[in-house]
């Protein structure tokens, strides 16, 4: 479906979950996959897994919060690639938070989420940005949350920081558009990855499955084919825009 063969792809968070998927999907497209991750040895057993398929990879640590990490690492990518043609911002911080209300969050944990889920995204697409630029062609994709439609409670900074990262990606594909950068934001469901999440029972997980008008858990490969389609020339024409894949639980 969608033309990305030999495209030179930087996902963020790609060691596990949604990211990981990404990952793949991408160099089974054709795509040269750049695993980020910073935990080193997740990003490193993904290009492996890529490679032994004759996928083409290569691993960047990388923290998403610190300005001079992503520098170094993107300037990296240019080095050895010669560009950089899309760049998905995935890395998050959600699986580790406790479910509590907003006036028992810590000052240090709403810090540190808006660090790496907002400020993570700010970063990684300013730096990422010159050499799109350069080239007069870019993708930028924003994975967000679907939360932010329905004002989840109990994760306030969260949802805090995936709302900003829907305003950020607005702005932004205003401001790239005539670069040739276009820059949308990804909205997921509750998707079922490997990483366990102590915070949701069961029950939780059905009752979330009965609000969907497609009544089944979500899966990262109902996200992949979103993301591999954004990345391509068949969405030249599209920016801006907030893609919600949720299965039908929320319509906005």
């Amino acid at each position: 479906m969608a033309h990305v063969d030999k495209k030179v792809v930087l996902i963020t968070g790609a060691g596990q979950g949604l990211g990981r998927c990404f990952a793949h999907r991408f160099a089974d497209s054709g795509a040269i996959v750049i695993v980020s991750d910073i935990n080193e040895p997740a990003a490193k057993q993904v290009v492996d897994d890529i490679r032994a398929g004759s996928g083409e990879a290569m691993a960047l640590p990388m923290d998403v919060a610190d300005e001079e990490s992503v520098c170094a690492g993107i300037d990296e990518v240019v080095e050895n690639y010669g560009r950089l043609d899309v760049l998905v911002n995935n890395a998050s911080i959600f699986s580790t938070l406790k479910m509590r209300p907003y006036d028992e969050i810590p000052v240090a944990e709403w810090r540190k989420v808006i660090d790496v889920n907002l400020t993570g995204v700010y970063l990684c697409s300013r730096f990422a940005a010159a050499p799109m630029r350069e080239s007069g062609w870019g993708r930028i994709i924003n994975i967000s949350s679907a939360v932010v439609n329905m004002g989840r409670p109990l994760y306030v900074h969260y949802v805090a920081s995936k709302a900003g990262v829907i305003g950020l990606s607005r702005s932004l594909a205003r401001e790239l558009g005539p670069y040739g950068i276009t820059v949308n934001s990804v909205l997921p469901g509750a998707t079922d990855t490997e990483i366990e999440r102590d915070t949701v029972t069961p029950e939780q997980r059905e009752a979330l499955i009965r609000m969907r008008s497609i009544p089944r858990g979500e899966t990262p490969e109902d996200l992949a084919g979103v993301v591999l389609f954004l990345a391509s020339d068949d969405a030249s024409f599209l920016t801006g825009q907030s893609l919600t894949v949720d299965g039908g639980t929320t319509f906005l």
